[in-house]
């Protein structure tokens, strides 16, 4: 039996602890994002967390292994695609919440290579005089799956948009997401690779020798929506956080150019 001046107490501290600013609203929020957000979101993470007191899991891998688990009912709160395609998938499967869609970050598309790999130290633009297969000399291109991963599919098309295609598509060597493109130029199994520009900017083991034009390839788009039928506050107060001034900040260090104001 608890005592009356006692229950008074706590009946007290609750409704304190209840009037605190996000206290009644703290939540976890699960975000599945592209892998090329990796470094982003890890500095996002602790910002939102600090700025919300919401707890936030971050699922990391190619927005098309995202999308299909989405698909299949797995319990994501945000999605962050890569592209615009799997996004419109997810839309046209009623999937995203109406009215949430944003188009949210830019980004570039460039070749790298190992750092130690004999090669031009900078080719600038990318154009179809460059002769890809003699620069790999038998050695392998990195690149995301071309078929399902966003950075390979633009990637494949830039190729094919410059005829350089054809000339070492033996030679590729696909992954299932670009950090993992990423890592096999970075440890040197492959000299060379197709990857974003911010993720060459994360590792100083890789060096961009040029960057492809970006009327070669699809606009290289970030889309964010909420998914539906999942709770309404924390998730919206990520989506407001992704596009509010600490973000921004970030995303434009890490070499994103921000598209939603």
């Amino acid at each position: 039996m608890i005592p009356p001046v006692l229950r008074q107490t706590l009946l007290a501290a609750a409704v304190l602890v209840s009037l605190q600013p996000g206290a009644a609203l703290a939540d976890r929020v699960t975000v599945f994002a592209a892998a090329s957000m990796t470094n982003a979101l890890q500095e996002i993470e602790q910002l939102f967390e600090a700025d919300t007191g919401h707890d936030l899991v971050v699922s990391l891998a190619g927005s098309s292994a995202l999308a299909r688990q989405i698909q299949q009912g797995a319990p994501a709160d945000v999605f962050i695609s890569a592209n615009s395609d799997w996004m419109d998938a997810l839309e046209s499967d009623g999937l995203i919440q109406p009215g949430t869609r944003v188009d949210l970050l830019g980004n570039r598309i460039v070749l790298v290579a190992h750092g130690s790999v004999a090669a031009p130290s900078d080719i600038g633009q990318i154009s179809p005089e460059l002769d890809l297969a003699a620069l790999l000399d038998g050695g392998k291109l990195a690149m995301a799956l071309i078929e399902a991963v966003p950075a390979g599919i633009y990637g494949k098309a830039a190729l094919s948009r410059l005829g350089l295609w054809n000339s070492v598509a033996a030679d590729v060597a696909q992954t299932d997401n670009v950090r993992a493109a990423l890592a096999l130029v970075a440890t040197g199994e492959a000299p060379y690779g197709i990857v974003y520009a911010t993720d060459a900017a994360a590792d100083d083991a890789v060096a961009i020798l040029g960057v492809f034009p970006e009327d070669s390839h699809p606009p290289v788009i970030y889309p964010a929506a909420r998914i539906a039928g999942r709770a309404a506050q924390a998730p919206t107060d990520f989506m407001d956080f992704l596009r509010g001034p600490d973000a921004r900040r970030v995303f434009e260090q890490q070499g994103f150019t921000v598209l939603d104001r």
